[in-house]
């Protein structure tokens, strides 16, 4: 065979490189960035442990309308600095009967928490910011319920949450366009509030609603795409 009919070997290399620019060089683009997808726990939550551990005050109590948790005391006389922040570290949890107790166990606090709640708002961040930063659909829809049930749990707690915009907004701002639900279909994601598009726009829209004067501009610096709802 003719040594001009030779073929060469393709080199590959990543762009605007040297070895870009060689001849039979083939420019391989970036690898995807991987924004939506999911990251596992690397492990067991605080939560399940002590779960486990039998530390927690509740029971699983079965009724005509389904599961529900039965709590062996008063849910106002607990101690909300040591047991809120547990159960917002259960958000993570995605398999029976963890999260269930979990997501179940911070509605009732957030339901009859009042005044106690503000106070523990700095403690809930990160368990917050670890539940969104799996991108599970699951867990972003329940974490998106449970911060419109906190921004309206008390008064002042909406303003409170405003200096961690940083730190929970990003992760809304990623997903805010893209239109996932938990379930087979998006008709259905829609008819149980689990199309997670649609949940941050609410998520959003209570966090200017509650937050104050600063609310606004603070979310639309994290979420560029956002237009107001209470200047409209």
């Amino acid at each position: 065979m003719p040594k001009h009919q030779t073929q060469q070997k393709k080199l590959e290399s990543e762009g605007f490189s040297t070895k870009s620019r060689m001849k039979n060089s083939v420019v391989v683009g970036p690898p995807a960035a991987g924004a939506f997808v999911e990251r596992p726990l690397a492990k067991a939550t605080d939560f399940r442990k002590f779960y486990e551990r039998g530390d927690f005050p509740i029971a699983l109590e079965h009724d005509t309308k389904g599961n529900k948790i039965a709590w062996k005391v008063e849910i106002e006389k607990l101690d909300y600095h040591h047991y809120l922040p547990m159960f917002f570290d259960g958000l993570c949890e995605t398999t029976h009967p963890y999260e269930f107790f979990a997501r179940q166990g911070v509605h009732d606090m957030l339901e009859h928490g009042g005044g106690k709640i503000l106070h523990v708002i700095p403690q809930l961040i990160i368990p917050i910011k670890k539940a969104l930063a799996m991108r599970n659909a699951k867990v972003l829809c329940t974490t998106l319920k449970v911060m419109q049930h906190l921004v309206v749990s008390g008064d002042r707690v909406g303003e409170a949450l405003v200096p961690y915009y940083r730190q929970i907004l990003p992760i809304l701002n990623i997903f805010k366009s893209k239109n996932l639900n938990s379930g087979d279909c998006i008709d259905y994601g829609q008819q149980r509030r689990e199309n997670i598009g649609d949940l941050i726009q609410e998520t959003l829209e209570a966090f200017e609603r509650r937050g104050g004067d600063d609310a606004f501009i603070n979310i639309k610096y994290m979420v560029p795409t956002y237009e107001s709802v209470v200047l409209n």
